[in-house]
């Protein structure tokens, strides 16, 4: 049987992550109170995130803004498209 958690980003009961997905406190944070559907939808975002903003995971000022939007993606309401997105048509 699936791990059940509530929350923070959907605000319910859902299915929990099966790993901590990033380290230190954050990570158990994360672990703690995302479920898998937030989780995918964080990816999702951060991935646009590094494209439209050419961002390098290996540059530790990227890796900062990203995990500072992490924060305010799945625990703070939400975080913005970078200036002049636009997003792709859907099929």
């Amino acid at each position: 049987m699936p791990r059940s958690v509530f929350c923070q980003y959907e605000q319910r009961e859902t299915e929990g992550l099966d790993f901590v997905p990033y380290p230190g406190e954050l990570g158990q944070r994360i672990f703690a109170g995302v479920g898998k559907q937030a989780w995918a939808a964080w990816l999702a975002h951060q991935t646009m995130l590094i494209n439209e903003n050419r961002l390098s995971p290996r540059d530790p000022k990227h890796r900062a803004f990203l995990e500072q939007e992490l924060v305010k993606f799945l625990f703070g309401g939400g975080a913005d498209k970078p200036a002049g997105y636009v997003a792709p048509d859907a099929p």
